[in-house]
């Protein structure tokens, strides 16, 4: 019933990644380089993968950061940043130090050198000095796990950004980082009201259980409904959601619920294909929505 089940959904998929493809050649891509790293001198170079608009004009910027490990240029990634460049952003997803995870401090100076707005060499600036850029319109970010600490963080460093989303995000990842100290609600230039956090219910890295996928998303935002609630959002769409097993195709909502194709509790994020719920949904929690979202806080 299970095997039955997956293959309906992922011939599902398939269909809906035929509107996707539509959006995608509307789009053109490109690569740069930027000087980031874990220390202040930001010396080292990265890389940057983009997609813009085809058609002439200016606009916002959206920047999108992988996890622990995960490539710039990964399914999930290059799925983010299509699906914002559809939208009418100046898109890219940013290659930074991420073969490890790191404290508030680590992680912090990681996001600076990405976001430094008072660096030319900053990915930020790179992108922002493109033709087709205009970040006065106002800049927005997403990322996954420790990108999605660095899109939290992201306005410490440069206020232009309006709104930021995460996945798999939370203030204590296991039993060894505790980053209440720059990620709870208040401690972070980001308010809670231009925050969308999504967590799935089986992430092993912020508890395993749909409690905890919650508390970590309410210390993040400061948002909170009932005790028993997967989502909570305010009237301008700012919040959270917690993903449930049945909402994914391979029926396991994992700290990479994006990811399809895995269903391990010991190896999260074993799925390295797209999820088609996810992709091409009409779900709270999937691509769709949350870039409509954070639409809603730049200027077209």
């Amino acid at each position: 019933m299970r095997f039955t089940r997956n293959l309906i959904r992922a011939g599902f998929g398939v269909l809906l990644a035929a509107a996707a493809s539509l959006a995608a050649a509307q789009t053109t891509t490109f690569t740069g380089t930027y000087s980031g790293g874990s220390t202040a001198s930001c010396g080292t170079t990265y890389s940057i993968s983009g997609q813009e608009p085809s058609a002439s004009g200016k606009y916002p910027v959206f920047v999108y950061i992988g996890g622990t490990g995960e490539s710039y240029t990964s399914n999930w990634a290059n799925a983010a940043v299509s699906a914002a460049a559809a939208k009418g952003f100046v898109a890219a997803s940013i290659q930074y130090d991420n073969g490890s995870f790191g404290t508030c401090s680590t992680i912090g100076q990681r996001a600076k050198c990405i976001f430094d707005a008072s660096k030319a060499t900053s990915a930020i600036q790179k992108l922002c000095s493109r033709a087709k850029a205009d970040c006065s319109k106002g800049i927005v970010t997403g990322g996954l796990s420790q990108g999605s600490i660095i899109s939290v963080l992201s306005k410490d460093h440069d206020a232009r950004v309006q709104a930021s989303m995460g996945q798999g995000t939370g203030t204590t990842y296991t039993a060894a980082y505790n980053l209440a100290s720059c990620m709870a609600n208040g401690k972070h230039a980001q308010p809670g009201s231009r925050l969308r956090i999504i967590n799935g219910e089986r992430d092993m890295f912020v508890g395993g259980t749909v409690a905890t996928a919650r508390n970590s998303a309410v210390t993040v935002t400061g948002i909170s409904c009932s005790s028993t609630s997967t989502s909570c959002f305010q009237s301008n769409g700012a919040g959270w959601y917690v993903v449930q097993n049945t909402e994914v195709a391979d029926l396991y909502a994992d700290h990479c619920f994006m990811g399809y194709g895995g269903n391990d509790y010991i190896a999260q994020c074993s799925g390295a294909l797209v999820d088609p719920y996810y992709q091409n949904g009409s779900g709270a929690w999937a691509l769709p929505a949350t870039i409509t979202w954070l639409k809603g806080f730049v200027t077209p």
